[in-house]
């Protein structure tokens, strides 16, 4: 008899998993130490120092105007004009402003000390936040840096900024126009990757500046609280236009068609669907598609090779789109004019729908193309209803000659922002504040209120030697409570 001896296994010993990062996340680890150590020499810049920097950065977008508008262009075919008009001018018009008012900006604020103090003194006074992560989105690459970066640079903070993955052009130009100002350990432009955003959100910053859809800002302010960091937030949502039974169309729906079809409609103020008082539906919907003609040219081979119309970004949107539109037209919704799209170059024509359902695909996000759908009310309660019963927009958009009908809206709705007679111009005033409200954001900026968005407000009291609260110190008599009766009555 032969006895088998089993063969021992030979067991390979595993590899020890090494904690290695790959070379751009030990970059962000690189240059947020940089910046950890530079921020309380930039805090201390006078404001001298800032608007130098301010200025030399407009000099350089001056500069480089060509280069930006060919890498929008390369991106996803931005005409030039809206390049000038939406990426460009903005953020000139936000340095300029900063710079006029920036030296009363950093000035403390006195403000008022009670009785109960006296004589005391107390002042607020504006204190860089710090380091600063800036989060851009694709739809306007570089107004949607420069704006933010505007305030951030005012207001004395160090700031690493995070482009989209989906405008590499745009992201390239940006940083060459950023790394000929700033050193790192002040303002630098990262890796435009999944991964490296990811990463930068695991730092703690000082402040978040997010730009994007709602859906990404819920992670964007998780993120945030692991760190306790503030936020501010810029969203979007569907915002609506209101057109009652006063107002003039043949006004309203050049503007309207305007908001909707600018930046190939993916624009966060941008229109997203129109409600019509059952009079003037009709003659809206006819209005809208001769308007298309007038901006566009008289055929759908005009409007798909003008150069003004640009592509949608990525093909992921695209098929959001389509989809999004045949579901809606087969569930009802009239096809009023274009429905044309190309999957091989992003287009879609601008498409005007009719007859559409509250509880149709196109109602239920924001849309983020240049779709329109028109709908019909009633009465005005109908309008503001459906207003209510969605969540509260970035924009709100009122086409009325009646004082008593605009009340009646504001008073019953709530926005970021509202426009009267007209839509996106809000942006271009930066004595006014700019953000959502709930789902459409956290926060504002834009001129004085970017400034003090990267600002932390703080309060300071200065106490004399001869305040009537040592009347409060221990040991309690009756005459310490005879004061803070008085306090508590008079004061």
């Amino acid at each position: 008899m032969v006895t088998k001896i089993a063969k021992k296994k030979t067991v390979k010993a595993k590899p020890e998993k090494l904690d290695v990062k790959p070379t751009q996340l030990l970059e962000v680890d690189r240059i947020f130490a940089l910046q950890k150590a530079n921020r309380w020499k930039i805090a201390n810049t006078t404001a001298k120092e800032r608007i130098e920097k301010l200025q030399k950065f407009k000099e350089k977008i001056e500069k480089y105007e060509d280069e930006i508008r060919d890498a929008l262009h390369k991106d996803f075919r931005k005409s030039p004009h809206e390049v000038d008009l939406t990426e460009i001018m903005p953020v000139i018009s936000e340095i300029k402003d900063a710079v006029h008012h920036l030296k009363s900006w950093m000035r403390p604020l006195r403000v008022g000390t009670p009785l109960s103090l006296f004589p005391s003194t107390s002042q607020i006074i504006y204190e860089p936040k710090g380091l600063i992560l800036i989060i851009s989105p694709w739809n306007y690459p570089f107004h949607l840096i420069g704006t933010p970066l505007v305030a951030a640079i005012a207001a004395g903070n160090c700031a690493i900024i995070k482009p989209s993955n989906n405008t590499k052009h745009t992201a390239a130009i940006t940083k060459k126009i950023i790394s000929e100002i700033f050193e790192e350990n002040e303002i630098a432009v990262a890796e435009s990757d999944r991964q490296t955003a990811q990463f930068l959100l695991e730092k703690p910053f000082d402040h978040i500046f997010f730009t994007g859809s709602t859906s990404v800002g819920v992670t964007i302010m998780e993120a945030a609280a692991k760190n306790l960091t503030s936020v501010t937030l810029e969203l979007g949502g569907k915002s609506p236009v209101i057109v009652d039974e006063t107002a003039d169309l043949d006004d309203t729906i050049g503007k309207v068609i305007w908001g909707k079809v600018l930046n190939g409609g993916q624009t966060c103020v941008g229109v997203d669907y129109v409600m019509v008082h059952e009079s003037k539906y009709e003659e809206c919907i006819e209005l809208a598609k001769s308007q298309v003609k007038k901006f566009y040219g008289e055929t759908p081979e005009n409007w798909h090779t003008t150069p003004d119309f640009c592509r949608i970004i990525n093909d992921k949107n695209f098929e959001r789109l389509e989809e999004t539109v045949k579901t809606t037209v087969k569930g009802g919704a009239k096809l009023e004019l274009g429905g044309e799209f190309k999957a091989e170059e992003r287009y879609i024509s601008p498409t005007i729908l009719s007859n559409v359902s509250l509880d149709s695909p196109i109602m239920k996000e924001e849309i983020f193309g240049p779709i329109l759908p028109i709908l019909k009310y009633k009465t005005l309660d109908e309008a503001i209803s459906i207003v209510q019963s969605k969540h509260k927009p970035l924009s709100l958009y009122i086409f009325s000659e009646s004082k008593s009908n605009i009340e009646k809206i504001l008073k019953n709705t709530s926005s970021g922002g509202v426009v009267i007679n007209g839509v996106v111009a809000h942006l271009g005033n930066p004595e006014l504040p700019f953000g959502g409200v709930n789902h459409s954001g956290i926060g504002n900026y834009h001129g004085h209120f970017g400034f003090k968005a990267f600002s932390h407000e703080r309060a300071v009291l200065k106490i004399s030697k001869l305040t009537l609260l040592k009347m409060l110190f221990p040991p309690y008599t009756k005459t310490t409570k005879s004061f803070i009766n008085f306090m508590t009555k008079y004061l």
